[in-house]
């Protein structure tokens, strides 16, 4: 089984994070920040990839440590897990309705972090989390995990169908770029014979 577990603690936060490649969508997510859970609960339920995600953060300041940290461990868990990358398919794109909203997200786990985010809000929480985190989280986890990760909402109106659009585009993006090729064997997808390092 392809599996990862970072324990991270620092002044704003202390983070116990575990994933399985190969799971069943089985997820245990506990950020202190509600509309954060489930948006980490929708990315397991539809990547496939088994989550628990424990974070105690400094709300009392604001949620912008609970959320970048959040995203590097699970982001260094992924890229645990995958190790050396042999066999994987690296590639994948998803196209997510949720309702009027349609996202479109592409990535390639190339291990040369980048994030182009195409989306926009039109209120600046969503329950009790700041919308412009979004993106940070998005930034932090693509760096960790060394994806690259275009995210873009075509169209939409309900900020809440629009990031959970682009939430479930990621998580079934992701399914098809860890799965193992069969047609590939133990070959690393690359000319060079490595991805990033």
């Amino acid at each position: 089984m392809r599996t990862g577990s970072i324990a991270r603690t620092t002044h704003e936060t202390d983070i116990q994070v575990s994933v399985n490649l190969d799971g069943t969508g089985a997820f245990d997510v506990s950020t202190g920040i509600g509309f954060l859970d489930h948006m980490i609960e929708q990315f397991s339920r539809h990547s496939l990839i088994d989550v628990t995600c424990r974070v105690k953060g400094d709300l009392h300041v604001d949620q912008h440590h609970t959320t970048e940290d959040s995203a590097i461990a699970l982001g260094q868990a992924i890229a645990q897990a995958l190790g050396d990358k042999k066999g994987i398919t690296r590639y994948g794109t998803a196209y997510s309705p949720m309702d009027e909203a349609l996202a479109r997200v592409s990535l390639d786990i190339s291990g040369r972090p980048v994030l182009i985010w195409k989306a926009s809000f039109t209120q600046p929480r969503l329950g009790e989390m700041d919308t412009e985190l979004f993106e940070h989280w998005f930034q932090s986890i693509s760096q960790a995990a060394g994806i690259t990760l275009h995210i873009e909402c075509l169209y939409g109106s309900n900020n809440h169908h629009i990031i959970e659009g682009i939430y479930k585009g990621f998580a079934r993006a992701m399914r098809s770029a860890v799965e193992i090729d069969l047609r590939k064997g133990d070959a690393v997808p690359s000319t060079k014979g490595i991805l990033g390092g």
